[in-house]
């Protein structure tokens, strides 16, 4: 599991430097060599590593195999199958990776606040449990993402999405109504019995090493990148 940050790619602003999106503007020779630099990092080739398009859904899709274009209209990817590298593109939104290495069962979750709100976690979870996963053998690893402190919503959206997401529901630091969607995921993967939970407490809008939808409009997206080494069991 690694996260990225906006460092150590050759993007020119305001997508600079390690984009890793290529539906933001950028140049798309400069976010193909920046997914390749990925890729040799972390040992993968670049055929290897899925890509989704992700529209705020709860739409969940096992990959079976290499893509050559991103999986349609999804925001939660499921493997089974080893070096195959499952990747989630943000600028604000929760990048959730999971992972039972034991079962052999991986996950990547574009989170934001529509598809939390909607249960794309919780569907997640259910399909690698399908395939052979066990909530007491995931690990989890939420990544940074915009934090409620920063998450300013109106009331009633903040109400809404306590009623659908428990916990989430926060005030920002101008004492005005807010979401913490990281908190409502942990405390919803508790209640799915994932109990190895960890949560990077980075804030995307604070922090400018990351790229941010809501402090600059036009920018790149870090990633989340998750995948089977090949030698669990």
């Amino acid at each position: 599991m690694v996260f990225t940050s906006r460092a150590g790619g050759v993007s020119s602003s305001p997508y600079d430097s390690f984009n890793l999106g290529d539906h933001v503007g950028d140049n798309p020779d400069d976010v193909q060599a920046n997914r390749a630099r990925l890729a040799k990092v972390v040992g993968l080739d670049p055929d290897r590593l899925v890509w989704m398009e992700q529209l705020h859904t709860n739409n969940v899709t096992v990959v079976t195999e290499p893509q050559s274009a991103p999986v349609e209209a999804t925001d939660a990817l499921v493997t089974t199958v080893p070096q195959l590298a499952l990747g989630v593109l943000v600028a604000d939104c929760v990048p959730v990776l999971l992972a039972d290495h034991h079962n052999g069962v991986v996950a990547a979750v574009h989170a934001g606040r529509r598809g939390a709100r909607n249960g794309i976690v919780v569907k997640t979870v259910e399909k690698m449990c399908e395939l052979g996963a066990q909530p007491a053998q995931i690990q989890a690893l939420l990544g940074p993402a915009a934090s409620g402190r920063r998450y300013e919503v109106p009331a009633e959206m903040a109400q809404d999405m306590e009623a659908h997401l428990p916990g989430s529901r926060c005030t920002t630091v101008q004492g005005t109504p807010g979401v913490d969607v990281r908190a409502g995921l942990v405390r919803q993967l508790l209640g799915l019995g994932v109990q190895a939970i960890e949560s990077d407490p980075r804030c995307t809008i604070e922090d400018t090493s990351f790229f941010s939808y809501r402090r600059d409009k036009t920018t790149g997206r870090q990633c989340g990148l998750v995948w089977l080494t090949g030698k669990e069991h």
